[in-house]
């Protein structure tokens, strides 16, 4: 914690792959780590829907999905801004400690997300890995909401979120 606090740039396993995670305040630093294009945003790790309603107001499709499937392997994009509540209790712990978090998962941009510690701790720029074994490696699905559409169908089957969301992408 004492890293994020910092400003430095933190891998941590999630409940899809590893990511990188940094304070907001130093999202500069995720992409430079990363070689990510500016032109790409950040999604935001948070400890659960209580500390996502600090960031954005809930829409009635964001209640549902958030209830669906989190935590979960879901990103929902709200007013321009990705959230995510992984399953996985390292990076809920963390942002219950210090806020919710930039995130991005941890690899080159273009490149195959990182699954293990080990592949982490082989990136430039990364101060502190959390080893917390193996990722499963599937990428989270994400979708925006008002108007609702699928962004990246990831490990939620695209249909089985937009059901759940009460709207339609097509």
């Amino acid at each position: 914690m004492a890293a994020l606090r910092r400003g430095e740039v933190v891998g941590i396993p999630t409940d899809t792959v590893y990511g990188i995670v940094t304070l907001p305040a130093f999202s500069d630093r995720l992409y430079e780590v990363k070689g990510r294009p500016r032109s790409l945003e950040l999604p935001t790790l948070v400890a659960d829907v209580a500390q996502a309603r600090t960031l954005v107001a809930f829409t009635s499709a964001t209640e549902r999905l958030a209830e669906r499937f989190w935590p979960g392997k879901l990103t929902i994009v709200v007013g321009g801004v990705g959230l995510r509540v992984p399953d996985h209790e390292v990076p809920r712990k963390l942002c219950r400690a210090v806020g919710p978090l930039a995130s991005t998962s941890a690899n080159p941009h273009g490149a195959p997300p990182c699954a293990t510690a080990d592949e982490v701790r082989a990136l430039t720029g990364v101060s502190v890995v959390v080893d917390g074994g193996p990722c499963d490696g599937a990428a989270s699905t994400v979708v925006a909401v008002d108007p609702f559409r699928v962004i990246r169908e990831g490990a939620i089957a695209a249909a089985e979120v937009e059901t759940c969301s009460g709207s339609s992408s097509r």
